[in-house]
């Protein structure tokens, strides 16, 4: 366990998750004051919070809940507990899930720059997640969970029945690496290999809103792409003085399309480096930047997103031709011949109502 301020801390500064230092289910706008300024280039430790094992239809007591499974109160985050009992700003119905830290204000950030967030560390804070299914949503709604239709909010002094199915997954270490394993009955489990990352990264829009948390868009937010684990970057077109960087969405596994609705999430303790390129230079390096942009160290990830699939796709395509041109010189035509021979494109998620393809661009294709 990694209980808040206990353990290894790896970043120059550090954000825990209190009642003063996140939303729940809403993201920063520009009017929400930072909880933390840093320097361009600085690093933060974060530690994230999952929204499973807290929310309304899981009772809204994590010690109790997870007791149901086996989990002795010792095994329960502090934060998680803290949050859970505090008079934050919750409605199951109206707001994301997604507990969301900060915003974070990166000295410099201006408007048209972008903020590269390296991920440097991802450390399991937990041994154990939840992966959920809930009555109208995931990519199969009205078909799964295969379980009594919510009931919808309560009467005065009646009841509510979500019928929510949460997988409860623990976490074993096996050759080791941290392995997820998911049982079904008769002592058989599905084992699959950990691989966190952080669903949502994102930067303040310059609005009075305070926007919803599931959909992602041009200032990053839910995007759940699990390529971005540790050694990846993300780069996010600054929309306000100070960029105001959030974090949250920690995960410890998901397959592309994240089809359930969830993935296995879980409390993560994430170190990044947040780094301010000025205007010309992000021009130079990743041309016009019109949605998110990603690498690791093998691959570029043009992104697209739309509430249409296909057309997430097309600006997908038309990113990736547009990131080909501007940075390697090609024509357009061949950039497309390239794409259609050699890079592929993934659903990030179908289940974020704004859907998300990223394509992947082997760097050793352009030596």
């Amino acid at each position: 366990m990694l209980q808040p301020k206990q353990g290894r801390i790896d970043g120059t500064h550090y954000l825990p998750t209190t009642p003063e230092t996140c939303l729940w289910g809403r993201l920063p706008n520009r009017d929400r004051p930072p909880v933390l300024r840093v320097a361009s280039g600085d690093t933060v430790t974060i530690d994230t919070l999952s929204h499973e094992g807290i929310l309304e239809d899981q009772g809204r007591d994590p010690a109790a809940y997870l007791a149901g499974f086996g989990v002795p109160a010792d095994r329960v985050l502090a934060d998680a507990r803290d949050l859970a009992a505090s008079g934050v700003r919750h409605d199951f119905d109206t707001d994301g899930p997604h507990v969301v830290t900060g915003p974070i204000e990166v000295a410099g950030a201006e408007p048209g720059d972008v903020l590269r967030v390296e991920t440097l560390g991802l450390l399991v804070r937990a041994p154990y997640g939840f992966i959920s299914s809930r009555h109208g949503y995931g990519a199969l709604p009205g078909e799964f969970p295969e379980t009594e239709p919510d009931t919808g909010p309560a009467t005065v002094g009646g009841t509510r029945a979500y019928n929510s199915v949460c997988e409860f997954t623990e976490v074993i270490e096996e050759a080791g690496r941290l392995h997820g394993i998911l049982p079904y009955g008769d002592g058989r489990a599905a084992r699959f290999p950990l691989a966190p990352f952080l669903g949502l990264m994102g930067v303040a829009t310059d609005t009075p809103d305070t926007l919803h948390s599931v959909p992602p868009g041009s200032f990053g937010g839910n995007l759940d792409i699990n390529e971005l684990q540790v050694g990846s970057s993300l780069y996010l077109p600054v929309q306000v003085p100070g960029a105001s960087f959030y974090a949250g969405d920690p995960h410890y596994a998901q397959g592309d399309g994240e089809v359930a609705l969830t993935a296995l999430e879980a409390p993560l303790r994430a170190t990044v480096r947040l780094t301010v390129i000025p205007h010309a230079e992000a021009t130079t390096l990743l041309g016009v930047l019109g949605e998110p942009f990603a690498e690791t160290a093998t691959h570029w990830l043009p992104v697209g997103l739309h509430e249409d699939l296909d057309e997430a796709l097309r600006r997908a395509v038309r990113a990736a031709v547009g990131f080909l041109s501007r940075t390697q010189g090609m024509p357009r035509h061949t950039a497309l011949a390239y794409l259609s021979a050699a890079a592929d494109f993934e659903i990030s998620q179908v289940v974020d109502q704004i859907k998300g393809v990223h394509c992947l661009i082997r760097k050793t294709d352009f030596r």
